[in-house]
């Protein structure tokens, strides 16, 4: 980044706009149908997945490192082993995370990011599944 020049976080809004985010995201996750295999994922809640969340957003938006400090380099496909993440989870993720981000953010700068959370989600599938997922060990 050059100097004087915003953060796509600056851009967005700052933390209030992350926690807008990430709020509604997990108010989704936890009513809508079809992101039902997604929450099931979060036994204990999606309190901490939140903050964890808006952490990770906060940094890899271009604001303050708080996911890095808190908990270390992110390496979230690793973290995520101790769920089981097929197809469908990924599907739920992305349909809350879309609709969210519609519901938040300007469409112009969704575009910037939008293509790197569908290849993370898409990343974090660690289950093959009967319908033709990716087997875990080819990621």
């Amino acid at each position: 980044m050059t100097p004087g020049e915003t953060t796509l976080y600056e851009r967005l809004g700052g933390e209030a706009a992350v926690r807008r985010l990430t709020r509604r995201f997990y108010e989704l996750m936890d009513t809508l149908p079809e992101a039902a295999a997604c929450r099931a994922v979060h036994r204990n809640g999606l309190a901490l997945p939140e903050q964890k969340l808006t952490d990770y957003l906060t940094g890899w938006f271009g604001g303050p490192q708080l996911y890095v400090e808190k908990y270390g380099q992110p390496m979230l496909r690793r973290r995520h082993f101790v769920a089981s993440i097929g197809t469908e989870e990924v599907n739920g993720w992305l349909i809350c995370f879309r609709r969210a981000v519609a519901e938040t953010i300007p469409d112009a700068e969704a575009a910037i990011f939008m293509p790197k959370i569908e290849a993370l989600a898409q990343h974090m599938q660690n289950r093959t599944d009967e319908s033709g997922g990716v087997d875990s060990l080819q990621n």
